[in-house]
């Protein structure tokens, strides 16, 4: 190994290259072998030889669940280099993902808006730069360490929303995330900018927390959005009652159904909720529907 590169993953694992120089390839079928990654390339090893891949080549990292094309495996990680694209399972696919991620992202300088929405009005935030950091205990969460002295932690498992855009922010036409998430309990957008590689990279980690909480399978009473939009729009849930006309047996019903759907958490008592993420993204889709 070169100076100062160092071994992060060793293990076992299968791998299988879907996008060869832009060309889909046909009849793809997983390889065992070793899965070596270091903070500065990754190696897919067997016994007919290696595949390296430079980990400044990496332009998209995105996690993903088994589907029946390639259901020989349980997840996967989905790595693009260039016009190339492999997916890469292993044993340890937690630990490989997080110091994948670690390695990529870890200490970079970004732009911020924060918060660029609070409890769905625009706020009149200022681009400042931020340097991000993964959280060394929890590994699915992101903090932001802004230049005026603004701290954000976001939570790949809270994000609700993301919106990717292409955006002139100061004078410069740059890469945008729209990340929609909470900040004690009330719904705020981080927005976040820098160069198109970087931005790429986050996208694909905090849209992992986005496809955990869609809501595309929920099949919600006018009844139950009304109750949501109320809270997403920072109503009391003790006040819920009067603001949508509901009996306040009938609002306590429907919290009940909406906790069970995985929509609302309980926060102490009964009638005290707080909206979870895939609750705050129905809300949000139906107040823009209004």
């Amino acid at each position: 190994m070169s100076d100062g590169e160092r071994v992060l993953i060793d293990t076992k694992g299968k791998f299988v290259q879907v996008i060869s120089d832009g060309n889909k390839r046909n009849n793809i079928e997983w390889t065992a072998g070793r899965v070596l990654l270091s903070n500065k390339r990754l190696v897919l090893a067997t016994n007919q030889g290696k595949r390296t891949i430079p980990l400044a080549k990496l332009t998209s990292v995105t996690a993903s669940q088994m589907n029946q094309a390639l259901a020989q495996v349980d997840s996967y990680v989905k790595l693009q280099a260039g016009r190339d694209v492999t997916l890469v399972s292993t044993q340890a696919t937690d630990e490989f993902e997080d110091a994948l991620y670690r390695t990529l992202l870890d200490q970079i300088v970004v732009l911020v808006k924060h918060p660029a929405v609070e409890g769905g009005v625009v706020q009149d935030t200022r681009w400042e730069k931020a340097r991000l950091k993964l959280d060394d205990e929890h590994e699915d969460t992101v903090n932001l360490a802004i230049a005026s002295g603004t701290f954000v932690e976001l939570d790949v498992d809270d994000v609700g929303t993301v919106e990717a855009k292409e955006k002139e922010i100061r004078g410069t036409e740059r890469s945008l995330l729209e990340i929609e998430h909470t900040i004690d309990g009330t719904s705020v957008e981080t927005h976040l900018s820098g160069g198109r590689r970087h931005v790429s990279l986050i996208e694909g980690l905090v849209r992992q927390g986005e496809q955990r909480n869609a809501a595309d399978d929920v099949d919600l009473s006018p009844e139950e959005t009304q109750v949501l939009m109320a809270l997403y729009t920072g109503i009391s849930p003790f006040e819920i009652p009067d603001f949508v006309g509901m009996d306040t047996e009938d609002v306590e019903d429907a919290y009940d159904r909406l906790i069970e759907a995985d929509i609302l958490e309980p926060v102490r008592t009964r009638r005290e909720v707080q909206l979870e993420a895939r609750g705050r993204s129905i809300a949000g889709d139906a107040i823009a529907d209004q």
